[in-house]
């Protein structure tokens, strides 16, 4: 999850109105819906906020609620015991945990098609390729020691002895020359940016080959088998949304994100905006062609062979539980892409 420690405080949202069958609609009663993402607002949230706030949920009706996470929430609980509809899943791995523990929920769109973590070191320290990162002391969370490092260990060699824990705090790594802190592209190197003075070399997993997806949308089985419609509705105007966010006016997002959170700045989310294009987190890959939220067998094939190596995920998982493309991968705004 983006920047640091999360210290900005959450705040619920509101929604909006209109109707029911698939695709644009109008005057009918509308459907409410309540979706919960796993941090307070922010740009990594924006495309969701963006259909809320022109209207692009009301267009699909829809009468949407986001529900903000933060440090003292549990929205992916709500989802379960059935108090919110959609939850904002952080990547490939919690699918493939639902689906061990017989947890009945399934991913439905891949709205990140590149998980957004880095490491991040600083300049003019000889860092030139991805594997001289193996000499520096790293700074890595609990969570991801986990996951993404057991990967860094199968398939590049890194060592655990290397490592210190990373508490979310940059003055370790900003200390220490030849160190490398763990982040998101979109907020960390902004923090770094700020606090250190100077502009910090980025390495994203993603382009090394950590091939999961992120932000995507998770909802429980039972309201794909008995709304499929209604599901349908949701992920089309979020990936509209996102499109909007990405490339059209998104002042509307922004000053809805700013007032579910106070903390936030403009500097921050335009930086993170640049960051999501630059890198190509929302828009890059199968979403070119297929979509923004594509998601592919052979993309989900290859990050689960990868996670089975690491020891992350166990060989016999039927990881094909954990997702499902009946609402993905069908071009929806492509049009609203800028022309090269």
């Amino acid at each position: 999850m983006p920047f640091a420690t999360r210290f900005w405080s959450a705040v619920a949202a509101t929604g909006v109105f209109a109707a029911t069958v698939t695709g644009p609609v109008s005057a009918q009663a509308p459907d409410k819906v309540s979706f919960g993402t796993n941090w307070v607002a922010e740009a990594e949230h924006g495309g969701f906020y963006q259909a809320l706030a022109d209207g692009t949920y009301r267009q699909y009706g829809l009468d949407v609620t986001i529900v903000p996470g933060g440090p003292n929430a549990n929205n992916r609980m709500l989802l379960l015991v059935g108090k919110i509809d959609f939850y904002l899943s952080a990547n490939t791995l919690q699918g493939f945990d639902a689906v061990e523990h017989n947890v009945p929920t399934v991913e439905i769109a891949a709205m990140f098609q590149k998980d957004p973590q880095v490491l991040i070191v600083h300049p003019d320290q000889g860092i030139d390729k991805f594997a001289d990162l193996k000499k520096l002391t790293l700074f890595v969370s609990k969570e991801g020691m986990a996951t993404y490092f057991q990967w860094l260990k199968a398939d590049f060699g890194f060592k655990e002895d290397r490592v210190k824990p990373y508490t979310f705090n940059p003055q370790p790594f900003l200390a220490d020359t030849k160190s490398a802190m763990q982040g998101y592209v979109t907020s960390e190197p902004f923090a770094v940016e700020k606090a250190g003075k100077f502009k910090p070399r980025i390495f994203l997993l993603a382009d090394q080959g950590f091939s999961s997806y992120s932000t995507l949308i998770e909802t429980r089985r039972d309201l794909v088998e008995n709304k499929p419609g209604l599901v349908q509705r949701f992920v089309d105007a979020s990936i509209i949304g996102w499109y909007n966010y990405l490339y059209g006016d998104n002042r509307p997002a922004n000053a809805l994100i700013k007032r579910q959170n106070p903390e936030m700045s403009d500097e921050l989310l335009a930086f993170s905006v640049a960051k999501m294009k630059e890198y190509g987190i929302v828009d890059s890959g199968d979403s070119l062609t297929l979509g923004i939220g594509a998601m592919t067998d052979a993309r989900m094939k290859d990050f689960f062979d990868k996670m089975v190596r690491s020891g992350v995920a166990k060989a016999d998982l039927d990881y094909r539980k954990s997702y499902t493309r009946q609402f993905v991968d069908k071009k929806v705004g492509l049009d609203l892409r800028p022309k090269q």
